[in-house]
């Protein structure tokens, strides 16, 4: 049953923590120049979603002007565990699941809080070993949307399942390529309205040879039930690092939408710490 009642906002101080850890870590020292062009190859490929390269991001997105009264705040920590599984010696399946976290404030409603897990989405790409020509690489599979939310506003209590596809071409110290899905609803709650869903993100980013990546992309997404266009610009700076013997990635940016349903947010931050566990 969903809880909607008054409670103290999102803790801004939790959010404030969140803010320093991530530039506390970012000034770190960065690798040693011994070993660089394995650092830059480590960071173009945490730029390629279908590299052969097991990785598990924590990115934190704080948006803000949402709701009702465009006073909203919401914070989803997407958990992205990426894992790629080989298939023989020509093909990999690469296995990435996004479960989000979410805490929100004047959100579903005035005064209204919920916190709690959104539903979950798992892609399966299928992807050639081998660079396809010009150094195209592709993934193809299905898309699975779980209902996972444990708060009636916080998801659609649906089950669904689609195509997705991704596109990626690297060339020097450039990545740029298209992701996209489509989810459309297949069982679940009646009483909910059915899902149709289409994701499309092209990004871009440069990774320079001290592994620092700058990227762009545009999350958009467009609701065919309710006709409406969700489309913000992401802009980010990430660095590869180690922390003791583990190499991370942190990185920070900013997104503004340029086109928003109703009670949707205007902006937002986006913090991002990433685990690599690359092959030895």
């Amino acid at each position: 049953m969903s809880k909607s009642y008054r409670r103290p906002p999102v803790n801004l101080s939790r959010l404030r923590g969140l803010v320093s850890i991530a530039l506390l870590t970012a000034s770190a020292p960065c690798l040693a120049q011994e070993g660089n062009d394995s650092e830059h190859d480590l960071a173009q490929k945490l730029s390629n979603p279908v590299s052969s390269l097991i990785s598990v991001p924590f990115q934190e997105n704080i948006d803000f002007d949402g709701g009702p009264r465009d006073k909203g705040l919401k914070s989803t920590l997407n958990i992205q565990p990426v894992v790629p599984i080989s298939l023989g010696p020509k093909w990999n399946v690469i296995m990435r699941t996004i479960l989000p976290v979410i805490a929100q404030d004047d959100i579903s409603a005035p005064h209204a809080h919920e916190f709690g897990l959104g539903d979950t989405t798992q892609s399966f790409f299928f992807s050639p070993k081998k660079t396809g020509p010009g150094g195209l690489v592709w993934g193809v599979g299905p898309a699975i949307l779980y209902p996972s939310a444990t708060d009636r506003s916080l998801g659609g209590d649906k089950w669904g399942l689609g195509p997705t596809v991704v596109l990626v071409k690297q060339s020097g110290k450039s990545t740029f390529g298209m992701l996209a899905n489509q989810i459309w609803s297949v069982a679940g709650n009646d009483t909910r309205p059915d899902v149709s869903t289409t994701f499309l993100q092209p990004f871009y980013s440069y990774s320079t040879i001290k592994a620092t990546t700058y990227s762009i992309n545009a999350e958009t997404s467009y609701d065919w039930k309710n006709d409406k266009w969700t489309v913000p610009i992401n802009v980010s700076v990430a660095q590869l690092t180690k922390i003791g013997k583990q190499r991370v990635q942190i990185g920070a940016g900013a997104r503004y939408y340029i086109e928003r349903p109703e009670n949707g947010p205007h902006w937002g931050v986006r913090l991002v710490l990433t685990l690599l566990f690359p092959k030895k």
